[in-house]
């Protein structure tokens, strides 16, 4: 195995950091992962850095024993890494890059004045997981340690800091921390005066630098080599692609980058990314981001998507250790997707919320899981299950519909990846009856994010001279991709517009149960 040919990617999603390592064919050849999960501390959703960075080594570590265990060499290089992670927050550091406040991920939702501020500002959707938001916000709470901000970045800038001292970022990740002028390939330069009139802060001074995909953005240091590899073994020099966003590899990861093309990434969170050809109004419920090449994105982002689902796969699989049938886990969420397939395609009269946070479309500041029945309801587990596969797309519908029908956008192509399509078949026939048209996905769906930032970084290591990330997808990465192509059926595609009728009339019990008691 020539190590120098291959590409790594490491994605540090809300609940797993994973590697996953491709030949010079763009095959995953070996992986490796560690599991984590955000914590709500002091109103907060956060993680700690220093677990960012054990669950780096943990999943290096892991990446590093699946390759020795398949081709019986030691990993000591690779020809090209790029780090990944989940879009948004803030990361606030001084001059010595010494972290200021706890990290504040994507899942919150503190900044609703800030981001209202900006958008009327800007004529510009500031949502309020963008990092911008949550500096103003700051700024506008008074927090003391808004004076000493040097740096402002977000996961995966960090940890490319960490491990080339670059303070660069790719255009995609970029795009959710400051809007981007997608002729420029480079933060608007309008709106960042604008906010440097309204608060004296030059951004450009603390905001990293903006690079496309294929671009250099470091090689790793001595201190990145060994804080990813304490054995030593991992030797440094190895060049970085610019780091990405999740919403960047899962565009990458399925070959949606091209205008007219869109992928749907569902997991902790859903996420709908569209690329558009031509310009949108203003909407909160829509942000504009960019592909990793800088292409304009319309992207409709939803905070919940699989963690309530994952929380009932728990308590059943609980259920079958107590009645002496324990099940594997994989397994266990096979067996109750699948289950879902006989459901009523109305879900039978059930209903239920996902929340376990806020929803900016659905404009709720915190949220409560929620299910509900009518008394005359089909309660089965068929329509229980499918109820929550429901659920769990519902807002993003919400979102989807206004780009279909109040801006006219026209896809060309949906792909979904990520843990919901999973399990053959069956995420894919929801996603497909809830907006109406055919779904394809891949055969890595289930790689997801790291997968798209092996491709990045492959891209930057193999690219020839004037060659675009869409026709280098195109002509050397997914010519030959299997995929499965399919849509739901007409009375599916009723079913699950009768329910979306019904989840948009009940939402007012979820509001009511957020209230803090």
């Amino acid at each position: 195995m020539d190590l120098s040919t291959t590409a790594l990617g490491i994605e540090l999603g809300s609940t797993r950091i994973k590697a996953v390592l491709v030949d010079n064919a763009h095959k995953p050849v070996a992986s490796g992962d560690f599991e984590w999960e955000n914590k709500l501390e002091n109103g907060i959703w956060t993680y700690d850095t220093q677990d960012a960075v054990k669950g780096l080594q943990a999943c290096f570590a892991a990446l590093k024993a699946d390759v020795k265990a398949k081709y019986g060499v030691t990993l000591t290089t690779v020809g090209a890494v790029g780090i990944s992670g989940m879009m948004h927050g803030y990361l606030p550091f001084d001059k010595d890059m010494k972290q200021l406040a706890a990290f504040r991920t994507w899942r919150n939702t503190m900044t609703a004045a800030a981001a209202e501020k900006l958008t009327d500002l800007f004529g510009f959707n500031i949502p309020q997981r963008w990092s911008i938001a949550h500096l103003y916000q700051a700024t506008l709470n008074n927090e003391a340690h808004v004076k000493d901000i040097a740096f402002l970045t977000t996961l995966a800038g960090y940890v490319h800091v960490l491990l080339t001292g670059e303070r660069v970022m790719g255009v995609g990740e970029a795009s959710g921390m400051f809007p981007i002028d997608s002729d420029t390939l480079d933060y608007d330069e309008t709106m960042l005066k604008k906010y440097r009139d309204l608060t004296g802060t030059d951004l450009r001074e603390i905001l990293p630098k903006v690079l496309p995909a294929g671009a250099f953005a470091g090689k790793l240091t001595e201190e990145g080599a060994y804080l990813l590899d304490p054995d030593g073994d991992l030797v440094p020099g190895i060049p970085f692609a610019p780091c990405e966003g999740d919403a960047g590899t899962g565009m990458t990861a399925t070959n949606a980058v091209r205008v007219r093309t869109g992928n749907v990434s569902a997991g902790t969170s859903d996420f709908a990314m569209i690329v558009t050809e031509k310009k949108l109004g203003v909407h909160v419920e829509v942000d504009m981001v960019t592909t990793p090449a800088g292409k304009a994105v319309a992207m409709v982002h939803c905070n919940n998507c699989t963690s309530d689902i994952n929380a009932w796969v728990k308590l059943f699989g609980e259920f079958a250790e107590l009645i002496g049938a324990p099940q594997e886990k994989g397994k266990l969420f096979t067996a109750l997707f699948d289950a879902a397939l006989s459901g009523d395609a109305d879900c039978g009269g059930l209903m239920s919320y996902n929340y376990l946070s806020g929803e900016g479309v659905t404009a709720l500041d915190a949220g409560r899981p929620l299910f509900l029945r009518t008394p005359d309801a089909k309660f089965t587990l068929a329509n229980f299950m499918r109820t929550h596969l429901y659920s769990a797309l519902s807002t993003l519908k919400l979102g989807l519909d206004i780009l279909t029908k109040e801006e006219n956008i026209e896809i060309d192509s949906i792909c979904g990846h990520g843990g919901y399509f999973k399990t053959p078949g069956v995420g894919q026939r929801m996603l497909s009856a809830a907006i109406a048209a055919p779904v394809t996905v891949m055969e890595t769906a289930g790689e997801g994010g790291p997968y798209g930032m092996a491709l990045l970084a492959a891209y930057a290591l193999n690219r020839r001279e004037g060659e675009t990330l869409e026709d280098y997808l195109d002509g050397r990465v997914f010519c030959d991709a299997k995929t499965v192509t399919l849509k739901a059926t007409d009375e599916e595609i009723a079913g699950f517009a009768d329910f979306c009728r019904r989840y948009e009339k009940a939402l007012d019990v979820e509001k009511t149960a957020t209230i803090q008691y």
